[in-house]
């Protein structure tokens, strides 16, 4: 396909057909851009909105972000899932404010530089604040690309993910970037699904060899699959005069950096070390969480200490712990499965005391 006539029927769909009035398009700031894709990168646009808004409302610039701790700002994100993007999200802004003056590069390769913006996130800034003539290629596009070129390479192999961005280089329009960049990133989103592409909506649908063959799921390639593991632990919720001991996760893994309740290997491991523990426990409803890569199930043992009874010598020597009452941890970086747990223990303590009161 040429290259005008594809970028030209891209970008009178955009116009016509495309995504209008999200919160982060139609304007020109890098930085409610950066924070747009970055949130946007394994998430829906429907459930970055919110996170979005919240987070312009909390951090309406680089410096407010740079300057909050990083408690407050995984505490905002958390539900959004890939804690590590809000770790580089908060490293960004420290260097953007700390070495650059608070203005972020205007070209795509300086912009690559910075932590946790990668090359297609530094070329989507570059084109919609900056004009630059620079591809993209996220998950979205490489679909639209390899489909409507036929591209049959394995894009599980770095050489063949090369050769796609010379294509989609070579695929630039001269003008109308950030509209061409914009009607990729749409189609990708909205028409050129994974499993069931609207071929009948599609702008380059009489051109697609992928909608030629008659199976255009089968592109683009890719052959090496993750296989999804399974993994099981244990979590201790254990609670003393209204308070709740909380240990913050290694910056790096699953859930790094955010606070949790303490994690064991095992349920046996659990009970050996709580045998000789005063006070009572019982076991929760397990929970089932879906990570990319495992599925994890997580069985929760709530522990409630006397509150005159001294803390077993385990929790004493627990490094990076805290005990906080259950209003301030819903308030810190948490996961969601125990964000929602610890609302769910919050209503049910809520319950039982209008009962009691009756």
């Amino acid at each position: 396909m040429k290259r005008g006539s594809l970028a030209q029927r891209v970008v009178r769909w955009q116009r016509s057909h495309g995504r209008q009035g999200l919160p982060w398009q139609g304007i020109r700031d890098p930085y409610r851009v950066w924070l747009s894709e970055v949130m946007l990168q394994q998430t829906q646009v429907a459930t970055a909105l919110p996170y979005f808004e919240r987070f312009l409302q909390r951090f309406p610039t680089a410096a407010d972000l740079a300057a909050a701790p990083l408690d407050d700002v995984l505490a905002l994100w958390s539900g959004l899932g890939y804690y590590s993007r809000a770790r580089n999200l908060h490293r960004c802004a420290q260097q953007v404010v700390g070495a650059l003056g608070g203005d972020f590069p205007t070209d795509s390769v300086s912009l690559a530089a910075l932590p946790g913006i990668g090359r297609s996130t530094a070329a989507a800034i570059a084109a919609f604040c900056f004009d630059e003539r620079v591809a993209i290629l996220d998950g979205n596009v490489k679909r639209v690309l390899a489909r409507v070129l036929g591209f049959d390479g394995d894009l599980s192999k770095t050489a063949e993910v090369q050769r796609l961005w010379a294509h989609a280089d070579d695929l630039l329009p001269q003008t109308d970037i950030a509209t061409y960049t914009q009607g990729l990133m749409d189609l990708g989103a909205t028409v050129c699904s994974v499993r069931n592409p609207a071929c009948d909506r599609c702008p380059l649908a009489d051109d697609c060899v992928a909608r030629a063959s008659g199976e255009p799921h089968h592109f683009p390639v890719k052959t090496r699959r993750t296989r999804r593991g399974q993994r099981e632990n244990a979590l201790l919720w254990v609670q003393c005069a209204g308070q709740m001991l909380l240990v913050q996760r290694p910056a790096t893994g699953v859930w790094g950096g955010l606070w949790s309740l303490p994690e064991f290997a095992s349920t046996a491991d659990l009970r050996t070390l709580t045998e000789s523990w005063q006070g009572q426990g019982e076991w929760l409803t397990p929970i089932h969480h879906a990570l990319t890569h495992f599925d994890w199930q997580l069985h929760v043992l709530r522990w409630t200490l006397p509150r005159e009874a001294p803390l077993p010598p385990d929790l004493q020597s627990m490094e990076a712990s805290r005990w906080v009452e259950p209003e301030l941890a819903l308030k810190l970086g948490l996961p969601a499965p125990l964000r929602k747990l610890l609302l769910q223990g919050q209503q049910a303590a809520l319950v039982e005391a209008n009962s009691t009161t009756r």
